[in-house]
C-alpha cells in the first residue's frame, strides 16, 4: 500500500454527521446530558453537534464510534474509504431514519 492511500485511509476513518450523533444518542437511550457525561463534554456541545453547528473534533469522531461499536449501534464510517461520507454513512444514516421513523409512529399513537 502506498503513502498516499496509507494518508487517505487514516482520514476518511471518522465521519459523523448531526442525524447520526443524535440516532446513536437515542439507540443508547441516553439524554443530552448523558452522552455529554460520556463523552466528556457539556451537553450544549451535545446539542451543537446534533443540530449541526458545530462538528466533533476528529479525536471525540473516533471516540464516538468505539461507543457505538460498544453499543451495538451499526455504522460503517469506512465502508466508502473517501472522506465525503456519502457511502460510508448509508447504513447509518439508514438506522437514522429508522430511529425517526419509529418516533413519529410512537408520538402518533
Amino acid at each position: 500500500m502506498s503513502n498516499e492511500q496509507n494518508k487517505r485511509r487514516r482520514r476518511a476513518a471518522y465521519v459523523w454527521k448531526p442525524e447520526m450523533i443524535r440516532a446513536l444518542r437515542e439507540h443508547m437511550d441516553l439524554t443530552q446530558r448523558e452522552l455529554a457525561d460520556l463523552l466528556e463534554v457539556r451537553q450544549q456541545t451535545i446539542s451543537e453537534w446534533e443540530t449541526g453547528l458545530h462538528t466533533p473534533h476528529r479525536s471525540t469522531q473516533k471516540t464516538l464510534s468505539m461507543v457505538a461499536e460498544r453499543a451495538g449501534f451499526f455504522y460503517n464510517a469506512q465502508a466508502s474509504g473517501s472522506t465525503d461520507g456519502d457511502g460510508a454513512q448509508q447504513n447509518g444514516e439508514e438506522t437514522a431514519e429508522r430511529v425517526s421513523a419509529d418516533q413519529r409512529t410512537a408520538g402518533a399513537a
